[in-house]
């Protein structure tokens, strides 16, 4: 199988590309941990359907150190024990976030407050940030039926 179009290779989506890029390293030098980077990378684009991105960020993680405990548990958080209060208000806000036609008003005042209560104001930033960002990542790749399985970490430098 073959992307639609190529991201990457087709010079105004290449361009496009680049700067979302460039504007995702900024949110990985962030104070938001790197674990809960991944979780809620990994969490936004399953509820997407991405297999790209599910691909690419649960291999990350994994070179990152990331058990198969955790990375298996991700779907079904509510019911593990694997992650932290910290990481859990970080899912549950990437759920909201990404879920934002599912509820009328979009995020709830209890997902912000409780992750307000374990984020300052610039990892919170980062954080919401980066749901915008992996669902457009997630778009991205559903929209140009990106496959998924071939990725390698460090393969995009």
């Amino acid at each position: 199988m073959e992307a639609r179009l190529s991201l990457f290779g087709n010079p105004v989506a290449g361009k496009f590309m680049r700067h979302v890029n460039s504007a995702g390293k900024v949110l990985t030098d962030s104070a938001l941990p790197a674990a809960t980077q991944e979780l809620v990378k990994i969490r936004a684009s399953q509820i997407n359907g991405c297999g790209f991105c599910t691909d690419m960020h649960t291999k990350d993680a994994t070179a990152a150190g990331e058990t198969a405990d955790r990375l298996n548990l991700i779907a079904v958080w509510r019911e593990a024990k694997v992650f932290t209060e910290a990481e859990r208000a970080a899912l549950e806000l990437t759920e909201q976030g990404t879920r934002i036609a599912d509820a009328a008003g979009g995020v709830t005042d209890e997902a912000w407050e409780n992750a307000a209560k374990h984020y300052d104001e610039d990892q919170l930033a980062a954080l919401v940030s980066l749901i915008a960002l992996i669902n457009a990542y997630n778009r991205l790749n559903v929209i140009v039926r990106q496959p998924a399985g071939d990725y390698r970490p460090g393969m995009f430098g």
